[in-house]
């Protein structure tokens, strides 16, 4: 089994929604951390996952956050992460810049992420192509 480059635990914090006339939206506010081989921190405040969908159409997601912490060279560092949905598929397709010169490729990886369930959030995996 493939092994993720980036797992975030992410804990619900507050949720903000419109029902419009022609679609809806939301915005989930969130906190979380990331414990794994490659990087191990924290999301700093101002998370947020966008959900809007419009009638008759596909829900669309997309969450934006700042990671800080320790890349797996021990050395501080941030990492952004834009995770967008990708319509007719489970899976999503993240964007992310770093200031870690151990981590900079996955900003030109061909990367897709993974969204499990759990109580009060999500775990986000993050997989190399």
């Amino acid at each position: 089994m493939k092994q993720p480059v980036l797992v975030i635990d992410v804990e619900l914090d507050d949720a903000f929604e419109v029902k419009g006339h022609s679609g809806n939206a939301s915005m989930l506010l969130f906190h979380g951390n990331c414990n794994c081989d490659n990087f191990k921190g924290k999301i700093l405040p101002g998370g947020v996952d966008t959900q809007k969908q419009a009638s008759g159409e596909e829900k669309l997601l997309s969450a934006r956050y700042i990671l800080e912490g320790k890349d797996k060279s021990g050395k501080d560092c941030r990492i952004f992460v834009e995770n967008n949905s990708i319509p007719h598929s489970k899976q999503t397709k993240p964007m992310i810049y770093t200031d870690s010169e151990e981590l900079q490729w996955l900003e030109t990886a061909d990367l897709y992420g993974e969204i499990g369930g759990k109580k009060g959030g999500v775990i986000i995996s993050i997989f190399e192509k």
